[in-house]
């Protein structure tokens, strides 16, 4: 049996990731759950999966938690904040550490979990975006399995399955465009929150979701994609595919391409991460290719979706504070969107903004990291909140 700990279990891949839980009682059992301030899901998680340890965001949730559990206490440990985090991270019994948390906020986490000599089960994309070398150089001197579990990444990795990565010539990233592929440029002023939280595929968090509207979800990949799978950003390419059926591809160097397929479903790499080297059940549905009829590719639009070319440019400029501009600007501007106080189109003008006007600052260590992306989050929030 496999014990995990879940790092953002209220979230969208941590529902699921307990759906897998629940659909093989044999195979995993839940060590500590880490979420933000959902007290009614987390107390329903804590009673049926029995962790010993969970954590919130916040002491005053923590303490709404504990009050929630009277009758269950003290069967379980109940921390907040980062510290409780890191404990839910390095919990001493888990052999797997779901990374689901969005944002910045796993980064730390994260790399504790592999300090600690754990696996882990990556789906907080900003880890590598903003610490790619440094979170590499620790996986690979730990000795521990990465395992990816955003549904590109995954395919990629499971492509490369009894293959040499060295003989990549080519990845391919798949995108379906997001709500907004077939709308017009001059449109996208006038996009509503509502039309930008309803994806036309994937069911995902509100960050997440916001940033496949503008792209900005496949250009995090693209640099996830250059630190998981040691490729050069002019070896990675994106392609939209409408119907989100090609998870990603890998062209290796005799000319054959390799390609992953799989309903639009998280809970496909979900558990292929959970049960790696093995594949169980993940309770989705089966494709039918005579109702799927065809299968379209074709090229993004740059100019209509400036934050992926962005994303392109970072990679080539290697800079890692250049990344970390990108990231921190890019959650600043959806929150702003999200809390009504921007329009959709100025999410790419502020993120943007930020990579022309924010000067570069030492990133050699994750203390230098973390305190230059709360700088970054500072500088933009303040330029922009009353704009």
């Amino acid at each position: 049996m496999k014990t995990i700990s879940i790092l953002g279990s209220t979230g969208s891949i941590g529902i699921q990731t307990l759906e897998i839980v629940r659909l093989h009682p044999d195979l995993f059992k839940v060590a500590s759950l880490a979420a933000g301030d959902n007290i009614r899901l987390l107390e329903q998680q804590v009673r049926e999966f029995k962790p010993s340890l969970v954590s919130c965001r916040t002491s005053g949730a923590a303490a709404e938690l504990k009050r929630s559990l009277t009758d269950y206490l003290p069967s379980v440990r109940i921390e907040h904040s980062l510290e409780g985090l890191i404990d839910a991270a390095t919990f001493h019994t888990a052999d797997l550490v779901v990374a689901a948390l969005p944002g910045s906020a796993g980064l730390m986490p994260t790399f504790a979990a592999v300090k600690m000599g754990k696996d882990v089960a990556l789906a907080t994309k900003e880890v590598l975006v903003m610490a790619g070398d440094l979170f590499i150089e620790m996986v690979n001197r730990k000795g521990v399995r990465l395992l990816p579990v955003d549904s590109e990444q995954s395919a990629i990795f499971q492509c490369l399955q009894g293959s040499n990565e060295a003989g990549i010539e080519r990845i391919i990233l798949t995108a379906s465009g997001g709500p907004f592929r077939d709308l017009p440029q001059s449109d996208l002023g006038l996009v509503t929150k509502d039309q930008a939280l309803k994806h036309p595929r994937w069911k995902m968090g509100p960050k997440v979701t916001i940033d496949s509207a503008t792209l900005m979800n496949k250009g995090l990949e693209v640099i996830e994609a250059r630190w998981l799978f040691n490729v050069p950003v002019e070896r990675i390419e994106v392609v939209i595919h409408p119907q989100s059926i090609v998870h990603s591809m890998i062209e290796f160097a005799d000319g054959s391409i390799l390609a992953q397929l799989g309903t639009t479903d998280m809970k496909i790499p979900i558990s292929y991460a959970l049960a790696f080297p093995k594949r169980i059940s993940s309770g989705t549905p089966r494709i039918s290719f005579p109702e799927l009829g065809s299968l379209t590719f074709m090229e993004p639009d740059l100019q209509k979706f400036p934050l992926l070319r962005a994303a392109f440019s970072v990679l080539e400029k290697g800079d890692t504070a250049s990344a970390i501009i990108l990231n921190a600007a890019d959650e600043v501007a959806v929150q702003l969107f999200l809390d009504g106080k921007i329009g959709f189109s100025r999410i790419a003008e502020i993120v943007l903004d930020g990579l022309q006007s924010i000067p570069s600052d030492r990133t050699d260590t994750l203390e230098q990291i973390m305190s230059f992306h709360e700088q970054v989050v500072l500088q933009i929030r303040s330029k922009w909140t009353n704009h």
